[in-house]
């Protein structure tokens, strides 16, 4: 049951007299504030503040919390954004003191373990991504695909080709584009085929003389693994391009196809998907890069290197694009990635990405006769399923779907992503979920398809905030709050 007094704010639960804290006497002499602050300094009278019992406050930030979905307390399904269990362990060891305590301007002789660490980890996810070298710096997994097209732009420079397209399917990330146009290219689309894979014959209209990289999702946005990829890796590089590897799908095929082996000659990896780190809420983040050998001289600056028994920060790199981050990566996020790496290793990665295929495919089946799924009776980790044929005989939409899920206690999946679907729901279980809560989720679906379609169109009815107004919420937003009359 919802707590209604945790909807409100904390000014209207004020009591007058009620206090958190309480001060000692003052033990020096008393000096009155005007004697001290500049009269100009001086607000006319005191701030209005809620006055409350520390216990009043610490229930109304506890039950604001228990409103937040969250994976620790639901099921989500979020389909590109892979939202698996965040291990305990991995937070646990993060917070150990000579990791957490370690000031990034300590000399490198007195963070050895740190930096053996970030070494260890960038060889690491070098023999994953099959690629020769690989930098942490980036803060996001965007950030990471906009520093790998920096390196691609400078390798372009420094070897005095005039490329400057960047082609990307039309299922892409929209975070590709973007990457691309930050990098100072221009973008062209290219089309997919009916079977939902790169169309050949559209990728071979578009390669030319000015085509600098093709951003390709492998496995792509429609949760399908392109088995042409060798032959698109050919094409592109006959035609004197670089093949970029989205690696935001790479829970998908870890430990099983390396992208450096299929024709990537560079990559991002997203650690808060792939390898488990904290997930949300706009940060923290990190988005390491692997390339291959002829593009390492451009990679971010400082590298971790190893030179005899010690490690240091390589920051003797003149091909460099430079930093892209302040000190040398977000390492509380990257401590983590190397938890989950050596908690798994190589034969435990294999079987991550084996039981979030088979656990895709378990709820692909469950959910394909309530909701369609436009590409295929198989996936590789996610899938989109399409709610059009309920709403050309119902009128009810993905997101009146979406919505509704809020009320059986489970996030919604991504509606109308990616775009070559209508009425899309995109939705990745996850290898860290169990049979019951799958078999829950499907139940679900097959219930809201059947309900009446008014409350459909309402929904959800259980949450603090129901259904807004969205078009009217981003066209005219409030952004300022007024206290209320005491």
């Amino acid at each position: 049951m919802r707590n209604e007094q945790a909807a409100d704010l904390l000014f209207a639960q004020s009591r007058p007299g009620c206090r958190a804290v309480r001060m000692p006497e003052c033990d020096v002499p008393a000096e009155a504030v005007e004697s001290l602050l500049p009269r100009s300094a001086l607000a006319e009278r005191p701030p209005d503040l809620p006055e409350l019992t520390e216990p009043d406050v610490v229930r109304h930030f506890v039950n604001l919390s228990a409103q937040n979905m969250s994976v620790d307390g639901n099921f989500y399904p979020l389909g590109s954004c892979t939202m698996k269990y965040n291990p305990k362990r991995n937070e646990a060891l993060a917070s150990v003191e000579g990791l957490a305590g370690l000031h990034p301007y300590q000399r490198s002789e007195t963070i050895q373990g740190m930096l053996a660490l970030l070494h260890a980890l960038q060889e690491m996810l070098a023999e994953i991504a099959g690629l020769d070298a690989v930098s942490l710096q980036p803060a996001a997994g965007a950030h990471g695909e906009m520093t790998a097209l920096f390196v691609a732009a400078a390798f372009l420079r420094d070897t005095g080709q005039h490329r400057d397209v960047v082609l990307i399917p039309d299922g892409a990330h929209g975070t590709n584009p973007a990457s691309a146009a930050m990098a100072g290219f221009r973008t062209l689309e290219v089309k997919s085929s009916a079977a939902g894979l790169v169309d050949l014959g559209d990728l071979a209209a578009k390669l030319d003389a000015r085509t600098a990289v093709f951003m390709i999702t492998n496995p792509n946005t429609l949760g399908l693994f392109d088995r042409q990829i060798g032959q698109i890796a050919e094409m592109v590089h006959a035609a004197g391009g670089l093949v970029y590897l989205d690696g935001a799908n790479m829970n998908a095929i870890l430990g099983i196809a390396r992208p450096g082996d299929f024709g990537a000659d560079l990559m991002h990896f997203n650690p808060h998907k792939t390898f488990s780190g904290p997930h949300g809420g706009g940060g923290p983040g990190a988005g390491p890069i692997a390339v291959a050998g002829k593009l390492a001289p451009y990679l971010p600056a400082p590298l971790v290197a190893k030179r005899g028994d010690c490690y240091t920060l390589d920051f003797d790199r003149p091909k460099s694009i430079g930093r892209v981050r302040s000190f040398f990566g977000n390492t509380g996020v990257l401590v983590r990635t190397y938890c989950y790496l050596r908690t798994h290793g190589a034969e435990g990665l294999r079987r991550v990405a084996e039981n979030a295929v088979l656990n895709a495919n378990y709820l692909l089946s469950r959910v394909k006769d309530c909701l369609p799924v436009p590409h295929g009776d198989r996936c590789m980790h996610e899938f989109v399923a399409s709610a059009q044929r309920l709403k050309a005989e119902r009128g009810v939409t993905a997101m009146d779907v979406a919505k509704r899920l809020l009320d059986y206690g489970f996030h919604a999946p991504t509606v109308y992503f990616p775009l070559i679907v209508r009425e899309a729901l995109m939705i990745e279980p996850t290898e860290t979920e169990a049979k019951a809560t799958l078999d829950s989720f499907a139940a679900a679906l097959q219930r809201i398809v059947a309900e009446d379609a008014g409350l459909l169109h309402d929904a959800p009815h259980t949450t603090a905030v129901c259904r807004p107004d969205e078009v009217h919420a981003a066209r005219q937003p409030i952004l300022k709050w007024t206290a209320p009359a005491r």
